[in-house]
């Protein structure tokens, strides 16, 4: 599993949070964090395009794509649970969940083929909010495919 987003994740509690949650899905899985630089400059267009490129290459073709995009599809932790069940299944060698930057993300990049867009939740959250979120709801994926009482 392989998280890429831009930019670090500055606050301190923040950062606590994402790694000891990070340690907790170390249990279940390999899980590889990617911070790529951020843009440059304030015209969105550029910065989004920058940040785009930078996140491309970063992807490896044979990843299971799933972009964090507040237009995406809403997935309860257990329809989540379901889902990387169903990769494991398909022996997918990777599942790359993508945050981007302060612009959001390249249209471009939405439209790939093969691209699952996964928002998770209708409300707006900061960055380095949405980075616990995401590791703790795969930590969390993870107890509920095991039957472990955490998710209850």
């Amino acid at each position: 599993m392989r998280l890429i987003w831009i930019g670090k994740t500055k606050n301190e509690q923040m950062r606590a949070l994402v790694d000891e949650y990070l340690g907790r899905l170390a249990h279940f899985v390999r899980c590889e964090v990617t911070e790529l630089r951020e843009g440059g400059g304030t015209d969105g267009r550029a910065c989004l395009e920058d940040e785009g490129k930078r996140i491309t290459e970063a992807l490896r073709s044979s990843s299971v794509t799933v972009l964090l995009d507040e237009q995406g599809e809403q997935w309860s932790s257990h329809e989540l649970a379901a889902e990387i069940g169903r990769w494991q299944m398909l022996a997918a060698k990777e599942v790359a969940f993508v945050v981007g930057g302060h612009f959001g993300l390249m249209p471009e990049l939405k439209n790939r083929a093969g691209v699952l867009r996964w928002s998770l939740s209708r409300l707006t959250l900061t960055h380095e909010m949405a980075r616990v979120v995401l590791v703790e709801q795969l930590y969390r994926a993870y107890t509920i495919m095991r039957g472990l009482p955490y998710q209850k």
